[in-house]
């Protein structure tokens, strides 16, 4: 299975997020995307946001540089 991210630089928010997180699986992906919304973003553990976390996925890695428009 290829390498997949999800990177919160893609996304504006008050506290201006620059974490990455990458993983060898979805699953995996998914339960570290989960905890980091739930805990440093404060949104509920629903089957919605698993939704939405998921569609968010890219192949590869995260970009060095920040994805996010100036």
């Amino acid at each position: 299975m290829a390498r997949k991210f999800i990177d919160c630089r893609e996304f504006p928010s008050e506290m201006n997020c620059s974490v990455a997180l990458s993983a060898d699986s979805e699953s995996e992906l998914l339960e570290a995307a989960v905890q980091h919304a739930v805990t440093v973003h404060k949104h509920a553990d629903s089957a919605e946001l698993r939704s939405l976390l998921t569609s968010l996925f890219h192949d590869g890695t995260p970009p060095v540089e920040s994805p996010r428009k100036a």
